[in-house]
């Protein structure tokens, strides 16, 4: 193209180049526009002689191209055919012409549907493809016949399982709920089994103390509190009463559940003459499955209520224990009376000490007595002294009488190391009462010294094991104590 220039005035001039420049301006954006547009904008990268690049975000759209679909070799691609994101583009400098191949990803997806020949082995499909594939599903009608008919049975409405769940939100029971509709049973019913089963329910409940809040108030609601509100305890007690050994024995097991560390079922327990039928249970003759319930609930009345501790010894509760264990030849019930005895003994010496410290105006009104079971009071017959020092004096007037000095020595003899631990712990405490009794006691020396010698060589095993502070240890330091003390 050629530009004539003629002569004109210098405005005109100036005016004649800018228009030339503006339509140089627009042609070279036109141009740019089509090298955009052009199917052949990659990316080249250079490995070796050739140029390689990856298919990524930047291409155009392949909804309206023809799709090319590449193998693990290089394969030449036409002009204006679209490449799967991923595959890997080369422009061969010697043809001219545009190659592809999988890329890295695809060519381990590619080995995986090798693996797996069960798989669709299309892996991607073209638009049209997928517009047919989506057509049909909207064109398919729904199943029916006997075959729809058993797959519908399998599921439920929503209908039918709104019903369900409004029926089990009836269902459900609060604890007090719970216990109520058991003791309107156990009323009820006579049939010896489902007694057996109610009392069974009703000892799981009665561990539990449940946390309810009321507002910004939080309240615990026990629940043998609750048994005892609605009358349980007196059915209970019924029940030590009864002719079968097996709601003996179950009654029991439910009542020492109530009791354990519950001063107020234990007062109740002791205003409606617990004590005495438990003491009755234990001085008659019962199987040693009712025993040992019935001495498990009056382990759980005597613990921190010093009233009834007084009552117990008041009433012979140290002598019936005393025939309980002769009686027992297999040790179980022997180790379990030892061990509240050793609780009781422990207790009073506490007890003595709170008393020492506190003075008689710091009492008050409660060394009249009462039954509050952390009460320090007397009862009537105590009035003059302490509920402790009265204790006391029965503690080791029982002790002596029931010539526990000479039974509890007989655990040493057991071949667990926890029935001699209880054994030792507890002739330790007896110590004030039985000295002089050890002393004459021929074979204890004799059995103490076995012991030692058994029990360093479990010791040393411990240490060559790194246990310098092992339990064989605390059992050897209490053989030395009882032998120091009998010097």
């Amino acid at each position: 193209m050629m530009w004539v220039v003629s002569s004109v005035s210098p405005g005109r001039s100036s005016h004649l180049l800018t228009v030339a420049f503006l339509i140089l301006l627009r042609s070279y954006q036109i141009v740019q526009g089509h090298v955009e547009k052009s199917s052949s904008a990659l990316i080249v990268v250079e490995e070796g002689g050739d140029e390689e690049a990856t298919v990524g975000d930047e291409f155009s759209d392949e909804e309206d191209l023809e799709v090319f679909q590449p193998t693990d070799h290089w394969q030449t691609i036409k002009p204006g055919q679209a490449v799967p994101r991923g595959s890997h583009v080369r422009l061969n400098l010697q043809t001219g012409h545009r190659e592809v191949r999988l890329g890295a990803e695809q060519m381990r997806g590619e080995e995986q549907r090798r693996d797996r020949p069960h798989e669709a082995s299309q892996s991607y499909w073209s638009a049209e493809e997928l517009k047919l594939k989506l057509k049909k599903m909207k064109d398919s009608s729904p199943r029916s016949g006997a075959a729809y008919q058993q797959d519908q049975n399998k599921f439920r409405s929503i209908e039918d399982l709104r019903k369900d769940l409004a029926t089990l939100n009836l269902l459900v029971e609060t604890d007090f709920q719970v216990i109520k509709r058991l003791l309107d049973q156990l009323n009820r019913t006579s049939s010896t089994e489902q007694r057996l089963q109610i009392l069974l329910e009703l000892e799981y409940l009665v561990h539990q103390v449940v946390a309810k809040t009321r507002l910004v108030q939080k309240l615990e609601v026990d629940n043998a509190q609750t048994l005892c509100s609605m009358g349980g305890l007196q059915l209970l007690l019924g029940g030590l009463n009864s002719s079968d050994f097996r709601l003996q024995d179950r009654s029991a097991f439910v009542l020492g559940s109530a009791l354990a560390s519950n001063p107020t079922v234990q007062v109740e327990a002791m205003e409606r003459g617990g004590l005495q039928k438990l003491l009755t249970l234990l001085g008659t003759q019962r199987p040693l499955s009712v025993k040992k319930k019935a001495l498990f609930a009056l382990a759980s009345l005597l613990r921190h209520f010093p009233f009834a501790q007084s009552h117990f010894l008041s009433h012979g509760g140290l002598q019936v224990l005393s025939e309980v264990f002769r009686e027992d030849q297999g040790g179980s019930v022997r180790v379990r009376i030892v061990t509240l005895l050793y609780d009781l003994i422990t207790e009073e010496e506490l007890h003595s000490k709170v008393s020492t410290d506190e003075s008689p105006d710091r009492l008050g009104p409660r060394s009249k007595g009462s039954l509050d079971p952390h009460s320090k009071g007397s009862p009537d017959q105590c009035s003059k002294g302490s509920l402790d020092q009265c204790s006391k004096g029965s503690l080791r007037a029982g002790l002596q009488e029931g010539r526990w000095c000479s039974l509890v020595p007989e655990l040493l003899d057991s071949a667990e190391h926890d029935w001699r631990e209880k054994g030792l712990q507890t002739m330790l405490a007896m110590v004030p009462v039985c000295l002089d009794q050890y002393r004459r006691h021929g074979s204890l020396p004799v059995s103490l010294g076995s012991l030692k010698a058994q029990y360093r060589d479990l010791v040393h095993q411990e240490q060559a094991l790194g246990d310098d502070e092992g339990y064989f240890r605390e059992i050897l330091d209490l053989l030395h104590t009882l032998e120091l003390k009998m010097k």
